[in-house]
């Protein structure tokens, strides 16, 4: 008695992309001998995201944080943050901070995983780490933080929103319009494809 399987399917394979790309350069600036070398596979990394062209904003490989990036970075960050600064819950929760110090701290380092969630964990883009500080940090996650922290405490002091004669409570504040703003400032990077 014989079974016949019926026609195999055939395998598809996919297209190779521009991550393809990237995966094998990775692969060989971790193999290559010299400072020149890895020079050298890096300026081919900074064509190959150039080359990428303008079209969609979506399915790109994004590498390296330049100025177009921080840039980005802010407008994100505004969109997000001026409902935080123009809102007063803001300033009622800056206040139950000030009051449990351990939340403010947990505050703070959330919206640090949550930003590198959106930056490298959730996939909107493929984006890929150039540079690192001090080794563990990379570039483009210092650069959303600051612009972001940065962009809450001139936002907040500029509007009249906190008074820096009470730095725990202004802090406070800030920290709280830091966790969104984050968010808007890794979207406002890496969703234009940049």
């Amino acid at each position: 008695m014989s079974h016949d399987k019926g026609p195999e399917e055939p395998v598809v394979e996919e297209e190779p992309d521009i991550a393809d790309i990237f995966d094998q350069l990775e692969e060989l600036a971790e193999t290559v001998d010299s400072e020149e070398e890895r020079d050298q596979v890096e300026e081919a990394m900074r064509i190959a995201t150039e080359a990428q062209g303008s079209g969609t904003g979506f399915g790109r490989v994004i590498w390296g944080f330049d100025r177009a990036d921080a840039a980005e970075a802010v407008l994100g960050a505004l969109l997000f943050g001026i409902p935080m600064a123009v809102e007063g819950g803001t300033q009622e929760v800056g206040a139950f901070l000030v009051d449990h110090l351990h939340y403010l701290v947990g505050t703070g380092l959330f919206a640090v995983l949550l930003t590198s969630g959106v930056l490298y964990v959730a996939e909107f883009q493929d984006v890929r780490v150039k540079h690192r500080i001090f080794g563990v940090i990379p570039h483009r996650l210092a650069g959303v933080l600051t612009v972001s922290f940065v962009m809450a405490a001139v936002m907040l002091t500029a509007w009249g929103r906190v008074d820096w004669n009470e730095p725990l409570l202004a802090l406070a504040n800030v920290v709280v319009a830091f966790v969104p703003m984050s968010v808007g400032a890794a979207l406002g990077d890496i969703l234009p494809g940049s």
